[in-house]
């Protein structure tokens, strides 16, 4: 559409007004361009120029990173530093954008249509012929305006219907260019080879507004080396007060020691100085982009100064016509050198700026890597003395060890000694690698607090269980096999574990036996008053029984006592020796002097009915109905002969 409408022009252009004889580009007034002096070649076209911009703020934005990683007061004057580094830096990239948008403003668009948009050409060609006929008809109508102040009176008429039609003619050309410049705006929007240098400039600005960094004015320097100003609107604090707020610390972290942070620290220091090796490389890759423009417009300015020297040796020989041209060229020299100086300078700041934020990287590296060195060798040193420490307790462990299997022979003893050790081992182990893996010794004391409350009021009939056994394997304790009562339960321990024991029932009044059922009771029992726990002491398996008789009157109460005495006796004449052996056992095991011999024992005891006899006599387990049984019958004998049969005595009673 644009392209029809530019040729309509072109064609009422074509028969409305003759061709113009003036060269468009040669107005009154204006010095002729140069043939022979170098044209300033902008270094980037628009693309490239959004590019680079693009870049250098993402450029930018590893400060963020460097604020993540800078944790140490060290740390945080280099990234203070660096800071003011690359909001110069940025500053001076938007400067070099701008000045290279300006120098691809006023570049000539090329002549051949090889690459060029059809629309623009088109255009372009309009706009010279309405310039040509603008100015031709202007000269006409000067030249009218003279005629016309020294016209007679008969031909003011036609000169003034001359001038009238000329105005008009006029005002055509500059609608009709009105018209052209709005088309070719739209035109160099729909650019397919690039931006135009208006939209350049326009897309420079909508970077610039949204950038990290004030980059609203140029970087102002007197030298190189020296700091930028601070330009209005900078959002980015300069102020010693405000380094803290940098990396959001107010203070510095105190000294940690367990080897859980150690090796937290080491790991944070291999980020950081791999975080600073990232920064870097996208440093050197930028420094190393601006090298590459440089390199051109070294060149440039070089053949700039070479043709000024040219051109000043040949003003010495040059006549007086001559020297008027060489002092057009001369002129049009200096404007080309302050273009191409205009993106030199900002150029060379950016690479000593990007020098010094290396080198303020390659401190910061040094100093990481040395902070890594030592927090490495501090964790290997804790670590060492860890290991070392754990050498030394699992050792005396082992020598433990082998002392209670050398030198204690009883087994239930040998399997306690080792029960405490492995206890007392692994208790060491954990307080050892709680001590060494914690950073402070009062928050691994509030932890394990907070856990010891938490486990004693969760597990407490659990704990007290594990405390039970502990008593239950003490001196007087039981083990496998054992005969106990607890409560109104009796049976033999077939299992003795941490929390509970198992019994296997034993029922039946004379000769017990198994009931087959198994009995669970938690080791708590040894503190429970109301149940109490009754064993055998180890070793010694007999009991006592209890025969209570009345005896008829009139008899002789002693020879009664001693014939009970000697029947009794002689029922339990082959088991004597050892219930003898184990009331000694007895003795020995609870260093008590008090006891008895195991021999059977008979007492009267004189009532207001009559004289009762007690008969108290030791049975084995293994046989006691059988041995009951016996004793009740010798001493049936021996009523029979005292005549009892006629006092009617009370029946025998057997008591446990």
């Amino acid at each position: 559409m644009v392209l029809t409408l530019c040729l309509a022009l072109h064609a009422s252009v074509a028969a409305a007004a003759p061709a113009a004889t003036t060269p468009a580009g040669q107005a009154a007034g204006a010095p002729a361009a140069s043939a022979d002096a170098p044209a300033v070649v902008a270094p980037m076209t628009g693309q490239q120029v959004i590019q680079i911009l693009d870049q250098t703020i993402d450029w930018y934005r590893t400060l963020g990173l460097q604020q993540q990683a800078a944790s140490e007061p060290s740390d945080l004057l280099i990234l203070y530093d660096n800071r003011q580094t690359a909001n110069q830096v940025i500053g001076l990239a938007f400067e070099l954008a701008r000045a290279n948008a300006e120098i691809l403003a006023k570049q000539p668009q090329p002549k051949d249509t090889g690459g060029a948009h059809p629309d623009a050409q088109s255009l372009a060609q309009l706009q010279n012929k309405f310039a040509a006929q603008a100015a031709q008809v202007r000269a006409e109508l000067d030249a009218a305006r003279a005629q016309l102040a020294a016209a007679r009176p008969a031909q003011k008429a036609d000169l003034q219907a001359k001038i009238s039609e000329l105005q008009g003619e006029l005002e055509l050309i500059d609608a009709r260019e009105s018209l052209l410049s709005t088309m070719s705006s739209l035109s160099s929007q729909n650019d397919t080879n690039g931006l135009s240098p208006s939209a350049l400039k326009a897309q420079i600005d909508a970077m610039a507004v949204t950038a990290p960094a004030s980059v609203g004015a140029p970087a102002a320097s007197a030298t190189p080396g020296a700091p930028a100003a601070a330009a209005p609107g900078a959002t980015v604090s300069s102020t010693p007060a405000s380094i803290a707020s940098l990396t959001g610390a107010s203070s510095i972290a105190a000294a940690r020691y367990g080897i859980w942070d150690l090796a937290a620290n080491v790991i944070r220091l291999s980020e950081k100085a791999a975080a600073i090796n990232a920064v870097d490389q996208r440093t050197a890759a930028l420094q190393a982009t601006f090298a590459q423009l440089r390199t051109p417009l070294i060149s440039q300015l070089k053949g700039l100064s070479a043709r000024g020297d040219a051109l000043a040796a040949e003003a010495d020989t040059a006549g007086s016509a001559a020297l008027e041209q060489v002092r057009d060229q001369l002129n049009a020299l200096s404007n080309q050198f302050k273009q191409t100086s205009a993106l030199m300078i900002p150029l060379s700041k950016e690479i000593v700026l990007l020098s010094q934020y290396r080198r303020n990287l390659g401190n910061w590296r040094d100093a990481v890597k040395n902070q890594y060195r030592n927090a490495l060798k501090t964790l290997g040193v804790r670590v060492a003395v860890l290991a070392v420490l754990l050498a030394i307790v699992f050792a005396a462990a082992e020598v433990w060890r082998r002392a209670v299997l050398r030198y204690v022979q009883d087994s239930r003893r040998r399997y306690q000694f080792l029960l405490l050790r492995r206890i007392a081992l692994w208790c060491l182990v954990v307080l050892i690698a709680g001590f060494a893996f914690a950073s402070e010794l009062g928050s691994i004391v509030t932890f394990a607090g907070l856990i010891t409350a938490g486990l004693a009021v969760a597990m407490q009939s659990v704990l007290v269980s594990i405390v039970g056994y502990f008593f239950l394997i003490g001196k007087y304790g039981v083990r496998v096999g054992d005969r106990v009562q607890i409560g109104e339960v009796t049976g033999e321990v077939i299992d003795l574990g941490l929390v509970r024991m198992h019994l296997m029932e034993l029922g039946g009044r004379g000769l017990s036996g198994p009931t087959g059922r198994v009995v669970a009771f938690a080791n708590s029992i040894v503190f429970q008053v109301s149940s109490g726990l009754f064993k055998q002491i180890h070793g010694v398996n007999f009991v006592w029984r209890e025969i209570t008789l009345g005896l008829p009157a009139g008899i002789d109460f002693a020879a009664a006592k001693e014939k009970l005495s000697a029947a009794v006796t002689n029922v339990l004449k082959d088991e004597c020796e050892e219930i003898t052996r184990q009331s000694k056992e007895i003795q020995r095991a609870t260093a008590s002097s008090t006891g008895t011999d195991g021999q059977p024992r008979v007492q009267l005891n004189f009532a207001a009915t009559g004289v009762d006899a007690h008969i108290r006599y030791p049975v084995h387990l293994s046989n006691a109905a059988e041995i009951d049984e016996r004793v009740s019958q010798a001493v049936y004998a021996v009523l029979a002969t005292l005549g009892a049969a006629e006092s009617n005595p009370a029946a025998p009673h057997l008591s446990r």
